[in-house]
């Protein structure tokens, strides 16, 4: 029997539900913790990641607005359709971060439970963060958390798999959208994890995931004027002020990690980054005339 050649794996961006590739047509190269080469990646530039913005915006207005509950049960079918994938993950983060299978195979399952942390909170964030507030007067006063929008992220540059999920989840859980740009030196997870979003039932657009220079991606996402907030965790202490600058312009929200990109992801994450992307709406409703006998409702 003659031997077979192998079927080399071509990486794409994850861009709208679709796999584009970049619109430079540049790519380059990714290796293991050894410099041993592992596959091409491609090079995103400027007009990707306003393509991504793009995509993004189109699908907040759907993704926000579908029920909290609707959003934890996509989320979870994510989990499954990861979990059936883990063979191919923990290949993928030993390769990337140098680790041997076992400690691999660890990395891919806390992070895959931690998908199914942040599915279960959807329907649960606005019970602890929202609520009733006690006010002097005949008037009902509710405040209830809203998504911000459209949330470009820096990816980890050093958690490849676990890192990403845990900056991820919390923004899409909340209802908003994603620009993700992946780990520089490590971005296969990222892009295969596009796979598994194409496929599941989440709506093309909520999730974008580019590959490349974290610094000439950022760039352009920071001073975009309709993305609402972004996330630091995968900038130096430079590229952050930088960003940070760029994002005042049009008053992003901003969630810059201190110390930047050192963060323990294997730690239990908390709610923080779920409520750091989100607004509080307050709304304030005349309970009616009061009587002797209670309200007039």
């Amino acid at each position: 029997m003659s031997e077979r050649l192998s079927v080399l794996k071509t990486y794409k961006l994850y861009v709208g539900g679709k796999f584009p590739r970049s619109e430079s047509g540049r790519v380059y190269e990714v290796t293991d913790a050894k410099g041993t080469w592992l596959a091409n990646a491609p090079l995103s530039s400027r007009k990707d990641a306003r393509d991504a913005v793009v995509a993004a915006r189109k699908a907040f207005g759907g993704w926000s607005g579908a029920t909290a509950y609707n959003r934890g049960q996509i989320l979870y079918r994510v989990a499954e359709m990861l979990e059936g994938r883990r063979d191919q993950y923990v290949a993928e983060v030993a390769g990337a971060e140098g680790l041997s299978k076992p400690k691999a195979a660890a990395q891919v399952d806390a992070a895959i439970d931690r998908w199914v942390w942040y599915a279960g909170w959807t329907d649960k964030i606005a019970q602890v963060v929202g609520g009733g507030n006690p006010v002097a007067g005949p008037f009902f006063n509710l405040s209830t958390p809203e998504p911000t929008g459209v949330v470009a992220v820096l990816a980890p540059q050093r958690s490849s798999f676990l890192g990403l999920v845990s900056v991820i989840a919390p923004v899409v859980a909340t209802g908003n959208t994603a620009v993700v740009v992946a780990s520089e030196e490590s971005p296969l997870p990222a892009l295969s994890l596009g796979e598994v979003l194409a496929t599941s039932d989440l709506p093309g657009g909520v999730v974008n995931i580019l590959s490349g220079r974290t610094a000439e991606i950022a760039a352009p996402l920071a001073a975009h004027q309709d993305v609402n907030a972004i996330d630091l965790a995968g900038a130096d202490e430079t590229l952050a002020k930088e960003l940070e600058t760029a994002a005042a312009d049009n008053l992003k929200r901003v969630l810059r990690p201190q110390p930047v990109d050192n963060a323990d992801w294997s730690a239990t994450p908390g709610t923080d980054r779920m409520t750091a992307f989100l607004e509080t709406k307050t709304v304030w409703h005349p309970t009616g005339a009061l009587g002797a006998s209670g309200s007039s409702y």
